[in-house]
């Protein structure tokens, strides 16, 4: 195949000031997209905003002559997401590829957590993801095309300790992409997540500057710029990605055990008794909706 481009198309990237956000706009505009670089400017715990970071992004995307614009909006109101999009439509015209990456991290175990806390990290992560897809999402089925990449995290698919409001935010963020893949596929709206690990602000005090320098931001661009082409008819998936590595993850079904029908009583001793067949995972697998989940049941009608 050709060079994946993006010549022509539009590409929105939440919290696009630095990290991995900053390498995404530098991928899709060397590529030929034109970007608005979204950051609020703020600091790893969400507090304090500054225009600073998507300025100097903007400035170092000139070099591509693609055209680079900077919004400085917070993702988590309704508002801001909506002056997000409208800042690609006002420049641009469109919105072919969203990106939502911004984030932020107030890490406490769960009896620490306040409410502020909970608060902020999941409305940054969760209401922020939600806040920029309507709106590019009404675009998109506008135009009959899009492509949304949702940023999950291995603390929320597979759990950590003193993460509570992350982990709920960062699963969230698969609920909502399995959301716009039920509603869009017909508009040919395809949504992806990805569960990065990288070098960032988010992960510079959290490893070692050795393992650090392994985890470049850059090795993350790869499968999210496949993911947003043209080229890419896949929807509904979850990578990992990390180091140059990438893994398909999933939620998955596995076929259980009936133990019992409506003519009589099921007990507790019986769960008991069989939970090895219970919560076997053998023959397990994805399923691409909850209807799909009940094929496992067609025995018991």
């Amino acid at each position: 195949m050709g060079k994946i481009r993006f010549d022509d198309q539009v590409v929105v990237i939440t919290g696009a000031g630095s990290g991995i956000g900053r390498a995404y706009a530098h991928a899709f505009a060397s590529r030929g997209a034109r970007v608005v670089v979204n950051d609020l400017g703020g600091n790893r715990d969400g507090t304090g905003e500054a225009r600073g970071a998507a300025d100097t992004v903007v400035a170092e995307l000139a070099q591509y002559g693609g055209g680079a614009v900077a919004n400085y909006d917070s993702v988590a109101t309704v508002s801001g997401g909506e002056r997000i999009i409208a800042t690609a439509e006002d420049h641009f015209g469109r919105v072919d590829v969203l990106v939502n990456n911004a984030g932020v991290l107030r890490d406490k175990s769960l009896l620490k957590m306040t409410e502020e806390d909970w608060e902020l990290v999941v409305n940054v992560h969760l209401k922020g993801a939600f806040c920029v897809t309507r709106p590019a999402f009404a675009l998109m089925k506008k135009n009959g095309y899009g492509r949304i990449i949702n940023t999950t995290s291995g603390s929320g698919l597979y759990g950590n300790f003193g993460q509570a409001a992350y982990m709920a935010a960062k699963m969230g963020v698969v609920g909502l992409m399995h959301s716009v893949v039920a509603e869009g596929s017909k508009h040919n709206i395809l949504c992806n997540a990805i569960s990065p690990v990288a070098a960032s602000r988010m992960t510079d005090d959290v490893m070692p500057a050795e393992i650090l320098e392994k985890l470049k931001a850059e090795f993350i661009t790869p499968l999210v710029l496949f993911l947003a082409s043209q080229v890419n008819r896949e929807t509904g998936m979850i990578f990992n990605c990390a180091a140059g590595w990438f893994s398909r993850t999933a939620i998955c079904c596995a076929p259980g055990l009936c133990i019992g029908d409506a003519k009589r009583e099921i007990t507790p001793e019986e769960i008991h008794d069989n939970w090895m067949a219970i919560t076997s995972l053998d023959d397990a697998v994805p399923l691409d909706s909850v209807v799909d989940s009940f094929r496992f049941m067609t025995s018991l009608f």
